[in-house]
């Protein structure tokens, strides 16, 4: 017998479960089919437990700085256990809690693997049993997972990637990491805090290529203090095994080979879809992503798609938004996803985000733009955390100085950098920054400080015209 709905979402990640959710608040009678825990990628092997690590990690920097303040506290000892147990436990709360909200939204949950078949049928594949459910209209949200590049030696050699990593069973002495992108620069920070030797080989010329220069060479400089090395524009060309140990061979930019020893590899070059889901069914792709429209409608009708699986920035809080949106469509409503604002967290020691154009962006646009940087060294609440090291950066257009891009760097600015995006969403300028009274001290302060000194040269600008 076929079980019936209105709308089956495939997969229970921050786009899936949050789509379940809202088309369930709307009246649509929903089923959600997840083959692994509630939460997906980012709840059980990603966001969540690398930030609860990430707060580790925090506290022992912390820790270790307070002797310099005064505060002396004996010598450091780790406990890998307790650190595991207290991030499966954070996990387990929130599996728990979207659990709860999707049986109070009457929600039927299917444990397995989904695939789509002809006629919008959707047939999931347990242990012992196979089922299938009927559906008006389907929601995929299979996620991603990570890249294993064809480097040579691989495929015999032990690695890591951020599925597995967080198995490890002991702190390792050094690390490798190949990529130095978001989630390699988390990692060396994670790695570097447990006193491990941490090295980070990146194909770029810089580290987190994507985001704004500035922010990268600050961080750079900041983690390198931290004994965290860092070798750009270098090739992974072999690795090998040598007793207990991975040596991992590389090219430099001037030909030089390199190579480096380590006890635990970890591979961080980027993700790739899960597309099993539709491997039974005609859908168009854009490269290896699903091809979707501004309602996040396949080229199948009424099959709609989200999160990592249609590419994009490939974050999750872009995967409940683009939820949100798809769930609307299929119960009927007429939405839009929209772009405009996605800010971009990076939760390293010290912090990174951003929020629309980069200063680079913008000028390869042809835009008339500036910029205004602020550093925290001038800030009273970064000098009494004794995070002096980051700065506040907005891109502004010139003539009436609306905001198009803000990138920060140092403590808290992935909560800060909302502030900026509530100002680009609404196109707020750089005076109406200036009208707005931030509390006193603040790091947010830097924000509106940079907006000041910008405003003030465009007055100047002005008068001297």
């Amino acid at each position: 017998m076929t079980k019936s709905y209105d709308i089956v979402v495939v997969g229970g990640g921050p786009g899936g479960y949050v789509a379940a959710l809202h088309a369930a608040e709307l009246g649509s009678k929903v089923a959600l089919v997840e083959a692994d825990f509630l939460g997906g990628t980012c709840l059980n092997r990603g966001c969540i437990p690398s930030k609860t690590l990430l707060k580790h990690a925090e506290v022992i920097e912390s820790i270790q700085e307070a002797k310099a303040w005064g505060i002396e506290s004996g010598e450091l000892s780790l406990s890998l256990d307790k650190m595991k147990k207290r991030k499966d436990d954070v996990i387990q709360r929130l599996r728990s809690g979207i659990a709860y909200l999707l049986s109070q939204g009457k929600i039927d949950v299917y444990q397995g693997f989904g695939f789509i078949e002809e006629g919008k049928v959707v047939r999931v594949e347990a242990e012992a049993v196979t089922i299938r459910l009927q559906a008006d209209r389907i929601i995929v949200a299979t996620g991603s997972s990570p890249v294993v590049p064809p480097i040579p030696g691989l495929a015999s050699v032990p690695f890591d990637t951020s599925d597995t990593i967080f198995d490890m069973t002991s702190i390792p002495k050094s690390v490798v990491i190949i990529g130095g992108g978001v989630i390699g620069v988390e990692f060396a920070c994670i790695f570097s805090s447990l006193q491990a030797e941490v090295t980070v080989i990146e194909a770029a010329d810089r580290i987190i290529p994507n985001e704004d220069e500035d922010a990268a060479k600050v961080l750079t400089k900041l983690l390198k203090k931290k004994g965290i090395r860092f070798y750009t524009s270098t090739k992974v060309t072999e690795v090998q095994q040598a007793c207990e140990q991975k040596v991992v061979v590389c090219t430099d930019a001037k030909g030089k080979e390199l190579s480096f020893k380590t006890e635990t590899l970890i591979m961080s070059v980027g993700r790739k879809p899960n597309l099993s889901a539709v491997q039974d069914v005609a859908i168009e792709k854009e490269g290896p992503f699903i091809k979707v429209n501004e309602k996040l409608e396949t080229s199948i009708p009424d099959i709609y798609a989200v999160g990592d699986v249609i590419g994009g920035y490939q974050l999750a809080h872009v995967a409940s938004a683009e939820g949100v949106v798809a769930a609307a469509n299929a119960a009927g409503f007429e939405e839009k996803m929209e772009y405009k604002v996605v800010p971009r967290c990076i939760y390293t020691l010290p912090e990174v985000a951003g929020v629309g154009m980069t200063e680079a962006e913008a000028k390869q646009k042809g835009l008339a733009v500036r910029t205004e940087r602020f550093d925290h060294t001038g800030n009273g609440k970064a000098l009494a955390l004794g995070e002096t090291g980051g700065f506040v950066k907005i891109v502004y257009e010139e003539q009436y100085g609306e905001i198009l891009g803000v990138v920060m760097v140092g403590p808290h600015v992935t909560e800060m950098i909302s502030e900026a995006s509530a100002f680009m969403y609404l196109e707020g300028t750089l005076e109406e920054v200036t009208k707005m009274i931030h509390p006193h001290p603040t790091v947010t302060e830097a924000f509106y400080e940079s907006a000041m000194h910008a405003v003030s040269k465009l007055r100047k600008k002005a008068v001297l015209v």
